[in-house]
This record gives C-alpha cells, structure tokens and sequence, in this order.
C-alpha cells in the first residue's frame, strides 16, 4: 500500500474525530474487518483521540483525580498503540513472507509499521498545526510562525512518502529487509514492573 493511501486513510480517521471531536467517542471503522485498511485506520484513530487526551491533561486548573484518570488512560493508549503496531507489522510481513532477501540486502532497523506510526503522526501534526494558521483571534506573529512550521511539516510529508515507498520497492526487490522486534514494555506487566509485583507478595 503506497504511502499517499495510508495517508488518505489517517486523514480520514482525523476528519471522522473531529465531526464530534470528544475523546469519548465511539470509533466506527469503515473497513472490513482484519484488513489492513481497518488495522490503519483503528491505529490513527488511538493516536487523535490520545493526541486530545495530552492536550487536556495539561490544563492547569485540572483536578488531581481526573488528572490521575487522564494519566492512566494515556498510559493505556501507548500501550494499545504499541500492540496495534506490532499487529500491522504482523499483517505486512505475513503478505511480503515470499520475498526472499538478495545476500547483499541490508537491515532496516525500523519496521514498516513503525514508519506508518510516524507518518499518522504527522498529519495529526499538519491537521492541527493548519488550524492554527487560520485562528481569527491569533495575532500575526502567531499566525506566522504557524505557517512556517505548517510549510516544514508538509516537507516532511514528502520526504515520508518518498522514503516509505522506497523502502516498500526495496524490501519487495529483496534489497533491504526488517525484523520486528516486540517493544517488550516493562513498566504495564506486573510480573516486570517491581511496583506492580512486589504489591502482589
């Protein structure tokens, strides 16, 4: 899948969100199941309504307890984020299994998933910074630094797809190939966190 129909798909997530724009809404998946499609489409979604929940827990007049709930939550979401990104990397390598890697191929460090992971984002980053060009209340110093960082966003969106695609063509020309590793997070499995575990003896 080319880099500018994943980005159609992030772009979709994001405009769907911002219909209600509630980090309580209730994601509806316009894809069948177990496609690629609803796996992107699942993951730029826990990355918008996340990307709302660091907004809000950085409101100084928050109160402890719901600061605490928002913390947790944000803590839940990176883990799902990262789950969601081994299971995209799961989906691709199951269909690229038959590609056998020329003997000078070279590793990619970074798998594709996680490539897709920064690209979402990163349109979060231009969805939200344009809003920011076009704020009537903002001054034009605001304004104009604004469209500055929104010119070098969109340089990075082509610089991503333009690497994004080439990786795709050399790992399918057996040029270059990846390995996943498991992120293996400590800190959430209480057999690992001695927080958790040492409150279970």
């Amino acid at each position: 899948m080319k880099a500018t129909v994943c980005i159609s798909i992030f772009n979709q997530v994001i405009s769907d969100y911002h219909q209600q724009d509630n980090v309580d809404t209730v994601i509806e998946i316009p894809f069948h199941e177990n496609t690629l499609e609803a796996l992107l489409y699942k993951k730029c979604w826990i990355d918008t309504v996340q990307w709302h929940l660091e907004d809000i827990i950085r409101d100084p007049q928050i109160d402890n307890a719901n600061g605490i709930s928002i913390k947790r939550r944000i803590d839940q979401s990176n883990q799902d984020r990262t789950d969601l990104v081994e299971q995209i990397d799961d989906w691709i390598n199951n269909e690229l299994a038959s590609i056998q890697p020329l003997e000078t191929a070279r590793l990619n460090t970074e798998s594709i998933a996680w490539v897709l992971d920064r690209i979402s984002i990163l349109c979060l980053k231009l969805f939200h910074m344009k809003e920011q060009t076009e704020r009537d209340e903002a001054d034009e110093t605001h304004l104009n630094k604004c469209k500055l960082k929104y010119s070098v966003l969109l340089e990075q969106e082509k610089d991503m797809i333009q690497s994004y695609d080439e990786l795709l063509e050399d790992i399918e020309a057996g040029k270059r190939y990846v390995k996943v590793y498991r992120q293996m997070k400590m800190y959430n499995d209480q057999s690992l966190n001695p927080v958790l575990y040492r409150n279970q003896e």
